[in-house]
């Protein structure tokens, strides 16, 4: 990759991953007031949303490292979206029937990873 190639690439996924980050952070304070009254297992999706939230923020910030920045970081926010999205829903509403795209997400962050690889 070009030092220009990178850069461009930087900063594009630099600011997802600032609006990743910074939306996991929010979720995370919300959260910590908004659970406090929820039952375990609604609390424990929430606690592994966000962290898969945040885990992955950070991961974005290396996408333009990778051989394939834009099919790394598309998988890891895809993965970010549907997987720790649905976790948040299932949490908020306290209906496991709602976490139905979750798998789909954890997929999406699987093959991102492996993206790496490749």
């Amino acid at each position: 990759l070009s030092l220009s190639h990178t850069q461009h690439m930087g900063g594009l996924w630099h600011a997802v991953a600032g609006v990743s980050g910074a939306s996991g952070v929010i979720l995370g304070a919300v959260g910590a007031h908004k659970m406090k009254d929820k039952e375990q297992a609604y609390k424990t999706a929430f606690e592994s949303a966000n962290k898969y939230h945040l885990l992955h923020s950070v991961a974005l910030l290396f996408v333009p490292f990778t051989n394939r920045p834009n099919l790394t970081g598309a998988l890891l926010s895809a993965g970010i979206v549907l997987f720790s999205g649905s976790c948040y829903l299932v949490a908020h509403k306290e209906d496991r029937t709602v976490g139905k795209l979750a798998p789909y997400g954890g997929m999406c962050l699987i093959a991102g990873w492996l993206s790496i690889i490749f």
